[in-house]
């Protein structure tokens, strides 16, 4: 998986809704594309239009989360954050949200929704011997 950043990488842009979410990992999957090309990747599943993915992708160009290019009669579309800095984000968001800032009480309650697999926690028990080190 392709993390492109452009110009503008670092700065965080507004609060991203779950429907522009879908178009950026799209174009985090593959860039530069066309709304149309982003349309074949997510209108079939989300039962979208055309113009839905338009409206979105102006969304995302005035929340400086995208960047265009012409390209003859059409516009190309480039994320303009990594993927990784709007995870970042986003998860440091739901912590401050929901956990008053601590990462331990969202482990508590993954871990007694049985959210977590197994493998889930050896994994986290590896990143944490691995950040004490």
């Amino acid at each position: 998986m392709s993390e492109k950043s452009g110009e503008g990488a670092g700065e965080q842009p507004e609060r991203i809704s779950e429907a522009e979410h879908a178009v950026m990992e799209a174009l985090w999957q593959r860039s530069p594309l066309t709304a149309q090309e982003v349309c074949e990747e997510v209108c079939g599943p989300r039962g979208w239009s055309l113009a839905t993915v338009k409206t979105l992708l102006s969304r995302l160009v005035v929340k400086q989360a995208v960047g265009t290019e012409p390209d003859g009669k059409r516009f190309l579309y480039t994320p303009r954050i990594a993927r990784s800095d709007y995870v970042g984000t986003e998860s440091r968001r739901l912590v401050d949200r929901l956990f008053g800032g601590r990462a331990a009480p969202l482990f508590a309650h993954l871990a007694q929704s049985e959210a977590l697999t197994e493998d889930d926690i050896t994994e986290i028990e590896a990143l944490l011997r691995e950040l004490k080190s």
